[in-house]
């Protein structure tokens, strides 16, 4: 597998989509904190999702999930679907992008790119061993973040 990115300009500027669940329900919603590297000898990505999040139910009861990155001109609807929620409205509709089911997850059919991770570890946040600056700037309502660790067991372009 190969993934030649910019990821510091891909997550933070350009945005992404978490997407998991299955053919018969998912939830997508955008991120821009993460990272990747190897860990445990395996290319992984790190995913940051607040435990409020309607996508955080699926990624709990999954083994899968994905990560894809859009075209820029796909960024306004990134920003929505980053902001309003899978329980409350279709998030799909009138979005624009058309899902894609894989054997191992959903993507949609405008991604540039899509990887396909397998759920590794899973641990909250805790605030207790974070300074003061980024409890207060992040975490004021002390709505934790949960990271996910996935395998990237494929990388589709």
């Amino acid at each position: 597998m190969e993934f030649n990115v910019d990821i510091f300009n891909k997550l933070n500027s350009e945005w992404a989509l978490l997407t998991a669940g299955n053919k018969e329900k998912f939830n997508t919603m955008t991120i821009s904190w993460g990272g990747m590297g190897t860990l445990w000898n395996k290319p992984v990505v790190t995913a940051y999702v607040r435990e409020s999040r309607y996508t955080h139910e699926f990624l709990d009861q999954g083994e899968y999930f994905t990560l894809s990155f859009y075209p820029a001109k796909y960024k306004e609807v990134l920003g929505v679907l980053g902001t309003k929620s899978g329980r409350d409205m279709d998030k799909m509709n009138g979005s624009g992008l058309n899902a894609k089911i894989l054997e191992n997850g959903v993507t949609f059919e405008e991604a540039e790119i899509t990887l396909v991770c397998k759920k590794l570890f899973m641990q909250r946040l805790d605030m207790d061993l974070m300074s003061d600056e980024i409890r207060t700037q992040f975490y004021a309502d002390n709505d934790a973040h949960d990271m996910y660790i996935g395998e990237v067991v494929e990388i589709i372009q």
